[in-house]
Order: structure tokens, then C-alpha cells, then sequence
């Protein structure tokens, strides 16, 4: 079992579980296919599983690391964003909301998406290497936000909140309205869902089912 499966803290965990989505930040293992490093990239991007038919051997020498997530909020909450080539609709959905969503950057179409990427880098990882986080108030979190309660991550889905894991979500609770709680998607990108880029959750009972996943 290969550690390749991403949590919403962004950190790269071994399980099972399988993932509706792969995510790249450059080439993290080594000739063994163990972890050496959490990032090589400021891009993390979020691609589809199957693209024109192209087959990867997972882990292969020298070739960027495939990981995986549960859903889309669980990528966005670990800082990845859609990928530009296997994604492109997607990718210029994200980069219209961002741009609407945060205008204090000054930033204009004409930005680079690397500019970007810059700014969301800041959001996802302090200088220690640890998970940024911040508090919002509760009510005030769009769909597909992931907030941390007591040690465990909860996505944000029709004003309740559903309890994560590699393999989908507990049963819902209700959102904790009137509450300050600690977000864990980069504040910019919460901005964008709020903006209007509709987030796919992989799971019937919490918001958009595996089966309306937006088409790229």
C-alpha cells in the first residue's frame, strides 16, 4: 500500500481508500516509492483520474508523484486547485472566481495563474511546514469549505457539517452557527467558492454526488 492519498490538512497519508480525483506537486518519492518530501512545486494542482487515454505506472523513477483525493473540497482544503490541461474548463472557472473573490491582489485576467499559485502557497503552509489555518465565523462558510473541530475535519455542505474521512463522510451535524471555528482551506479559496466556483463533494448526503462532478 503506497503512501499517495491526501487528507484536508494536506498531508499525505497511507490507507485504502480509493480517490476520485490525482493531484500533482512535483516529484516527492524516491527509486522506492517512499515519501521524501511534502512539495517540490508551489503548483499543486487537482486532475481527473483518465485523460486522452494516457496511462501512468504510479510512483514511477523520476516522474511527478500521484496523489489522491476523496473529493474536491478535499483537494481544495489541502491548497490544490483545478489543472489547466486535464481541467482547462474547470481551471478557468477557479481562476475567474479567484480573481472575483480576492480583488485586493489588484490582480486582472491577464495575471498569470502562477501569481496565483504564489498567494495560495502563503495560505497552505507556515515556514515550520505546517498546515496555515485561520477562524471565520461558521455561518459564513460556503459549501465545500473544510473546517477542523476538536482535532477532525468537517465539510461544509447544505448548513450542516459532515465529518471526514479517506473513505467519505459521517452523517451530518448542524452547522455551528453563531460560532467561530478554525478553517482549513486557504482563505483565498474559500473567497472563490463564495465568489461562485461550485466545489464537487463526493458524497450524497453532504452536497453534490460523485455523478454531477462539473465536466472538464
Amino acid at each position: 500500500m503506497l503512501q499517495n492519498r491526501v487528507d484536508p490538512w494536506g498531508v499525505i497519508i497511507t490507507t485504502s481508500a480509493r480517490g476520485a480525483w490525482m493531484g500533482n506537486r512535483g516529484v516527492l518519492h524516491d527509486e522506492h516509492q517512499t515519501i521524501r518530501r511534502p512539495f517540490k512545486l508551489k503548483a499543486w494542482i487537482t486532475c481527473v483520474l483518465q485523460f486522452k487515454g494516457r496511462h501512468r505506472k504510479v510512483m514511477s523513477p523520476d516522474r511527478w508523484t500521484e496523489l489522491f483525493f476523496l473529493d474536491e473540497a478535499t483537494s481544495l482544503a489541502a491548497g490544490h486547485r483545478p489543472c489547466f490541461e486535464c481541467r482547462r474548463n474547470d481551471a478557468v472557472r477557479f481562476k475567474k472566481f479567484w480573481l472575483k473573490g480576492n480583488p485586493e491582489y489588484g490582480f486582472n485576467e491577464g495575471t498569470s495563474i502562477g501569481e496565483i499559485d504564489k498567494i495560495i502557497h502563503g495560505e497552505r503552509i507556515d515556514k515550520r511546514g505546517g498546515k496555515v489555518t485561520y477562524e471565520e465565523m461558521a455561518d459564513r462558510l460556503p459549501d465545500g469549505s473544510f473546517v477542523e473541530i476538536e482535532g477532525k475535519a468537517y465539510v461544509v455542505a447544505q448548513r450542516k457539517i459532515f465529518r471526514w474521512s479517506p473513505f467519505g463522510y459521517e452523517n451530518g451535524q448542524t452547522l455551528p452557527e453563531g460560532r467561530r471555528v478554525k478553517v482549513l482551506t486557504p482563505a483565498s479559496i474559500v473567497r472563490t467558492i463564495r465568489a461562485g466556483y461550485v466545489v464537487q463533494i463526493n458524497d450524497h448526503s453532504a452536497a453534490t454526488p460523485a455523478a454531477e462532478i462539473p465536466s472538464n
